[in-house]
Order: structure tokens, then sequence, then C-alpha cells
């Protein structure tokens, strides 16, 4: 039996299968799973949820997930073919006591993992996966009396929960690229019920990705989406990941717009006729949330916080927040938008909505926002069992070099952000970011200015050479 370690991430688990896990490691984890559901759910048979996404593999690894779970007492319930928020909405709808979905969400090829919650609407904390690590590789295991059984069908009442509280009352075309993901059987079919002229970008099946990952934070597919909203003359363009918990934007004019600035555009559109409520937005967010006039004036409050999905989840969910977004693409909508939980087809409908209410073009809407110079999510390689030492060598660097009050491009550090690797920010507003990857061998860098495209690169040459100081760092995946 096999299984990697560092497998065990931050929120969820994810190995390159049978290198770091083979099949017998993938049934000990589903033991491991379901001992954990028992401890917590205090019940001999809790009701599981499991789904898989579209990778020749996959189902294999549901099966091999699905006896480990059984093998506890755990009693399956399969949705079959599945995108990450229809599992997670099938437990508020069939009201089970945990989820577990097999995707590797949008890795390449040959990756493969789980992303499982027990509370419902939300997903494993890194304090989840460090038990169910330990009862995973400890033994720790319960035994039992389970069993499984097919849930067929439920593909569609998924798809009729959104098109029926979202009916837009008039037409919009969209450009819906799925990369080839499973998003493929579920985006186009949603968003035309809706009302929309779709217009699909490789929406068929195909698990060899035979363009590029299903991953709206990839400028390849990005770029692929661009074209296609100009040369269909769409009003917006929509891409979505391998497990369609992320959305990608593009305006009418074929520009990428960054998910965390189209969070900000949601949340302004939702500020008045929701006062007084919260947003929840990751480290990695463009800093114009703070300052904006629409949110203020409508006493809304912005709280910045841990990137990842079930950092934000949890954050909405303790705070009671309206939404919370990410700039990877997650958005997380909570009543009465939605169940709390990332959901890449209702942020597509919820930029819908947006185009109606302001009944204006997408490239107008975004102008109307101040302009800011954003890097993309840049990541250089660093491996697992350093990354976090690193970004703690970067934190304490960081924090002498604001007392020591040394200047970048002649801008002070006035505030070092720590709730998530180190955001600093400097007098203008502009701020530069080194967190940890939670879910690859890498560290994650971002930079932003609102004063010039120079300014942006200057802090990531900053950043850049402070890392390289450290001789742990490899190959970045994308670069300014």
């Amino acid at each position: 039996m096999k299984i990697n370690p560092n497998g065990f991430r931050e929120y969820d688990a994810r190995w390159v299968f049978e290198k770091d896990i083979d099949i017998e490691g993938i049934t000990t984890l589903g033991r491991g799973l379901g001992s954990q559901i028992i401890n917590h759910t205090k019940k001999n048979n809790p009701r599981v949820i499991v789904g898989h996404d579209y990778r020749s593999y996959s189902e294999k690894i549901k099966k091999a997930l699905t006896d480990g779970l059984v093998s506890t007492g755990c009693y399956v319930e399969d949705v079959g073919l599945s995108l990450s928020p229809m599992v997670y909405f099938a437990q508020f709808n069939l009201n089970s006591d945990a989820i577990a979905m097999v995707t590797a969400s949008h890795n390449e090829n040959g990756w493969t993992g789980v992303k499982m919650g027990i509370k419902k609407g939300l997903t494993h904390t890194p304090e989840e996966m460090s038990e169910l690590k330990d009862i995973t590789l400890n033994n720790k295991f319960k035994t039992g009396k389970g069993n499984v059984k097919n849930i067929n069908e439920f593909k569609k009442v998924y798809i009729q929960d959104l098109i029926k509280k979202n009916k837009l009352n008039k037409k919009i075309k969209t450009v819906v690229a799925c990369g080839n993901g499973t998003a493929g059987v579920f985006a186009p079919d949603i968003l035309r019920g809706l009302g929309c002229e779709v217009v699909e970008l490789d929406c068929k099946l195909d698990w060899s990705f035979p363009k590029y990952n299903p991953n709206p934070e990839d400028l390849k597919m990005l770029h692929a989406i661009a074209k296609a909203v100009r040369e269909n003359n769409a009003d917006v363009g929509f891409g979505f990941d391998g497990d369609g918990d992320r959305c990608g934007v593009i305006d009418d004019k074929g520009n990428e717009i960054f998910s965390d600035k189209i969070g900000l555009l949601i949340a302004r559109n939702l500020a008045s006729k929701h006062k007084n409520s919260k947003f929840i937005v990751d480290v990695k967010s463009t800093g114009l949330y703070t300052k904006d006039k629409i949110l203020l004036d409508n006493n809304c409050k912005t709280i910045y916080w841990k990137t990842g999905h079930s950092h934000i989840k949890r954050k909405v969910n303790q705070e009671k927040a309206l939404a919370g977004f990410e700039k990877s693409g997650h958005f997380f909508f909570n009543h009465p938008l939605g169940y709390g939980y990332d959901d890449g087809i209702n942020s597509a409908i919820q930029v819908c909505h947006l185009l109606i209410n302001q009944n204006k073009k997408m490239s107008e809407i975004i102008n109307e926002l101040p302009k800011t110079y954003q890097s993309p999510t840049m990541a250089p390689f660093c491996k697992d069992e350093e990354k976090y030492k690193v970004v703690d060598e970067m934190v304490k660097k960081v924090e002498d070099l604001k007392k020591q009050n040394i200047k970048i491009d002649n801008q002070s550090i006035t505030e070092v952000l720590t709730v998530n690797g180190v955001r600093f920010s400097l007098t203008d507003g502009s701020w530069g970011l080194i967190r940890a990857s939670s879910n690859k061998p890498s560290l994650v860098v971002v930079t932003e200015s609102p004063t010039s495209d120079e300014r942006k690169k200057i802090i990531f040459d900053f950043i850049d050479n402070l890392l390289k100081g450290t001789g742990k760092i490899g190959e970045y995946d994308q670069k300014i």
C-alpha cells in the first residue's frame, strides 16, 4: 500500500495517482474518512454522498474510496459524474451527514484527490485534515457494515435548482468555456435554461484535456475565451475549472478580468439591496474593497482572510457574510443567494444578474472601478517540506524591513498582514503577497499597484529577489 503523507494538504487531499498513492491507499483513505465521519457525527451508519469528476481514472478511485467508507459502516449515496458544488448541494437536498468528491480540480492529468466535508456547506479545515491524516496513517479505523446506493438523475435536480431561482428577463449572449472538463455537461444547459444564448467552447468531455487544463486562472484558457467572445460578439465569457467550483470572466471586448474585481462588482451590485452586509475576500485580492465608496455608503464591511476555498467558506459561515470572493475564482454566496459554498455556475449567474441590473456592457461596468495594475497569480516551485519555512522566513524579513523603514520604489511599507503568508502594503496602496500554495509544491506571489504597471513590476522584482536569496525556489509557472 502506498500513501505519500504530503498528499494530506491544507483543506483537501491531492496525489499523483500511482506515483504517490495506489488503489489500496485510496481504500485506506476511505477507511480513514469513514472513521472520522463516525467520530464526528456519533452515528454508526452515517450517510455519505460521493461523486466524481471526468478523468479516466476517477470512477475507479471513487469505487476504491467507497469500499473504504463502507468497511467502516458508512451508508454511501453515489450521485455519479458530478461537479463539486453538485455534491455540496446534494448534502443539503438529501440531508446527508457528510460528502466526498473525487476530483483533482484543475491540476494536470495524473493527479487525483478528494474534497470532503462533514458540516453542511463546509469542507475540511487544516485541523480536520491533520486529524484525517493521523487516523489514516496510524490505522485508527472503525469497522462496521455499510452499503452503497446509486442516486440516479441527481444532476437534473441540481440543474433545476439553479435555473428555477434565477430566470433572466433579458437575453445575454455568453461564451461558455469548460476546457473539456466536467462543467461541460452542466454549465451550457444551466445558462441556456436561465435564458442565455450560449456559445460553447470546449464543452465536450475529454479527459486528456487536449488544449489546456480547465483552469480559469490559466492565461491560455483566458485568451481562448477572449478570442471567442470577440468573434461571436458576445456580452460576456465564462470559463469553468475541472470540477466547476470556480469561474473566470471575460468582458464584451475580450478583456480578461481578474476574479477579485468581478467579486467587487458583484458586491457593489448587491450592496444597496443588502445594506450592512459583510464580504469576505482572500489575501490575494485587490486592495480596492477597503476604500470602495459604494460599499462604504451602504455600510458594508470587507474582511481579508486566508486564501483557500475551505477557509473562505468557513469565514463566510462564521461571520454570516452575504458573500465571499477569492482571486482564484471561488465565489461563495450565502443565504438568500446560495448555500454558502463555492459554485462556479452560480457565480456566472450572479454576473448575468449584474449585467441586467446595471443595463450596461461588462466593459463599461468594469471601467467604473478605479484602475489598478494587477499581476496574475504566479507560482514559483518550492518543495512541500520547505515552503512553509520559506514563508515564515519571508514574514520575518518583511516585518524587519518595515521596522527599518526600507522603501520599495520610494514607498514605505505601511501595513503587514500575516493572516496567510505575508501581504505588505505601501503608502500609495500598492501591495505584494507571498504565501505557500495549499495544494501544490510551490509558493504564490501576487502584486498590485493603483499607481503604475512599472511599480507592480518593481514590487514583483523585490519579492523575487527576496525569494531567490533563500536558495529554495525553482521555476515559476508564469511570470510578469
